[in-house]
């Protein structure tokens, strides 16, 4: 029986750089060197780089640091430009929303501007980075499949702080920038529109999210179970009879019921992870646009007691 070495014995391997792949990609605007970290070693690869940015990567950094910026001013605007005061609150300061009455007009930067044009620079860095996964993806002959997750992702954060609001017609409606704040908004959202609970599409996206959470474990638990038989080179194991694969397939079939691959599983994955946010955001967009109360729909559809 061959044992490997891998994170368990403490062990790590050290040589040059891989600078990966050449040879029909552009590698114009990848940096030149890589480095090394022991400590990043200890939880996956020690090297750090090449590393590729692009134009939509450095919109994205830009934009990103721009939102973070407006924020952080804000908060220190809020604190009295008092560092003391900046620590002591920051889990309760926050940039709110424009008031209704605004309703999707934009107003001064003091009552709700300030918060548009964070959006406005978030959703630039949210999206470009989305696009460099895409072409990132389609430069090295990948599937699209982290881009379309990605997207899952984006699609929540779009019904949370403009698709929804639109609908609404009020800037109001959005989640504002903020650590308790942004909790005190869930709260309030469940308690004004029925209890959020008795929302179905609500309920999926929390069993998808439990079930990923599961899915991941299990899936991870498996392959550094049979990491000293070389789980972790998948390529020589999916070729060959009685390895630590095949091992993790029966481990599944006996134990689940159902044969997982080494890409089945991933599959599982990929769809509870990102049906996650779809379903998240179909039950936040339908609350206040079709349905006032969840509760009171619940009853009429034999979900809740009467």
């Amino acid at each position: 029986m061959a044992e490997y070495q891998n994170f368990f014995t403490q062990v790590q391997v050290s040589a040059s750089p891989e600078m990966g792949m050449v040879e029909g990609v552009d590698v114009g605007a990848r940096t030149k060197g890589a480095s090394f970290s022991t400590l990043m070693g200890w939880i996956g690869n020690a090297q750090l780089g090449p590393i590729y940015l692009g134009t939509a990567g450095v919109v994205s950094i830009a934009a990103g640091l721009i939102w973070f910026e407006i924020i952080g001013f804000w908060f220190w605007r809020q604190a009295g430009y008092d560092p003391a005061v900046f620590l002591r609150d920051l889990f309760w300061l926050s940039l709110e929303p424009p008031a209704p009455e605004w309703g999707l007009r934009i107003p001064p930067m003091d009552q709700g501007g300030m918060f548009l044009l964070a959006g406005f620079f978030f959703m630039i860095s949210l999206w470009s980075w989305w696009l460099r996964t895409y072409l990132r993806a389609e430069a090295l002959g990948m599937g699209k499949h982290i881009a379309w997750a990605f997207a899952a992702a984006l699609w929540l954060v779009m019904v949370l702080g403009f698709i929804r609001p639109v609908l609404m017609g009020s800037w109001s409606e959005a989640v504002p920038y903020g650590i308790f704040s942004h909790l005190d908004w869930t709260n309030l959202f469940s308690l004004t529109y029925g209890n959020l609970f008795y929302n179905p599409f609500h309920a999926l996206s929390i069993v998808f999210l439990y079930g990923s959470a599961l899915l991941f474990a299990m899936h991870g638990a498996t392959i550094l179970s049979v990491t000293r038989l070389g789980g972790d080179r998948e390529l020589e194991q999916i070729v060959d009879r009685g390895t630590a694969s095949e091992r993790a397939a029966l481990f599944w079939r006996w134990t689940m019921g159902f044969n997982a691959t080494m890409e089945g599983i991933h599959r599982w994955a990929w769809w509870f992870a990102i049906l996650v946010p779809i379903t998240g955001g179909i039950g936040i967009l339908l609350t206040g646009t079709v349905v006032d109360n969840w509760y009171v729909w619940a009853q009429d559809h034999g979900y809740a007691p009467l």
